[in-house]
């Protein structure tokens, strides 16, 4: 029989410029409300690239990543997953990108997401008698409140792991654009991860997907998940639906503009500040329209996120959506591989 493991490592990121320093630590329990969780693979995410380049502002020292898939090792008793089935040891899970009181303003609102006392993992300051609140490590400590959901074997890491943030957002954008379905026009801005991904899971529920994105190779890819047509310019009128997933300034403008009477734009992407973008209240008010902003995401999101891997990651190559795999040692050449020129929308690391 192995001998238990009684240490875990955490990649410690210590501001802008810095190199990662792998850090070794003591392995405890889980306390009350919470799971301790060993990492199978992490991906890194546009925010975590945003962040070593200072882009967005996040604690410094920290833990990055909060894109993962991995297996219960212990757990304190009485907790259960969103589905409400028990957490047990060895259940190969994906976990919400926040955890939340419950008890707040806002969590009683319906916005968990949005909860006053939000704790957000690979965001947090490094408490290093309590380091593991990050994915690129090889162990990460969930807190009370986190969202938790099994993922099947069938389903990839590389496919899972992007489920904590990419593609239960994009489970959150369709909810906020009312489950676009067949009938529905949607215009898409972008194409990277988010982008492709709201691709998918919209032209599986029927609607006519348009994706405008300026990089030939991204619409290419875009067509390959359910693209019914894709520009480089967004088009001027017509969508019921607009989906901005890019950030760029300009993109938000066009949804705004793209929008048909009575039409819903969701504006996802502008995580990171940049310029005002103007609004015609005029054109809004006539046109009926309406613009929502979503920002992480409730646990049914991530629900669905995976529900809709489960069901559809054969039919779709998210596979090829993420590069890799590097090792947690080399977790500097991940974060340059996933900036550079052409690369795919994820680069993957296995502690």
């Amino acid at each position: 029989m192995a001998a238990p493991v009684t240490t875990a490592r955490y990649a410690r990121w210590d501001g802008v410029g810095a190199p990662f320093r792998l850090v070794t630590t003591a392995l405890g329990e889980p306390g009350p409300g919470e799971v301790l969780v060993a990492v199978d693979l992490a991906t890194v995410c546009g925010s975590d690239l945003h962040t070593t380049r200072g882009h967005r502002t996040s604690p410094v020292p920290g833990v990055l990543g909060h894109e993962q898939v991995g297996r219960v090792v212990a757990t304190a008793p009485g907790l259960r997953h969103v589905d409400r089935a028990p957490v047990r040891t060895g259940d190969r899970i994906v976990f919400s990108v926040a955890a939340s009181c419950g008890e707040c303003r806002r969590c009683r609102r319906g916005i968990p997401q949005k909860c006053t006392d939000l704790h957000k993992y690979g965001h947090a300051p490094l408490d290093e008698a309590r380091p593991l609140t990050g994915g690129f490590a090889t162990h990460c400590l969930l807190a009370p409140g986190t969202a938790t959901v099994v993922v099947p074997p069938a389903v990839p890491d590389e496919v899972a792991a992007p489920a904590s943030c990419a593609t239960a957002t994009v489970a959150a954008v369709l909810d906020a654009a009312g489950s676009p379905g067949p009938g529905t026009r949607v215009l898409v801005t972008g194409a990277g991860m988010l982008g492709v991904t709201a691709v998918a899971m919209a032209s599986r529920a029927g609607a006519e997907v348009v994706v405008a994105d300026p990089h030939a190779d991204r619409r290419a890819r875009a067509r390959r998940f359910g693209a019914a047509d894709t520009v480089g310019t967004p088009p001027e009128r017509g969508f019921d639906v607009a989906l901005e997933l890019s950030g760029a300034p300009a993109a938000v403008r066009a949804c705004l503009d793209a929008l048909d009477v009575g039409g819903t734009a969701v504006l996802a992407g502008s995580v990171s500040p940049g310029p005002a973008v103007g609004l015609d209240p005029e054109r809004l008010v006539r046109g009926l329209h309406t613009v929502v902003g979503v920002h992480n995401y409730a646990p049914r999101h991530l629900a669905a996120a995976v529900a809709f891997l489960v069901a559809e990651h054969t039919r779709f190559p998210f596979a090829e959506l993420t590069g890799g795999p590097w090792s947690l040692d080399a977790l500097d050449d991940a974060f340059a591989a996933a900036g550079a020129p052409g690369a795919a929308p994820r680069q993957a690391v296995r502690p």
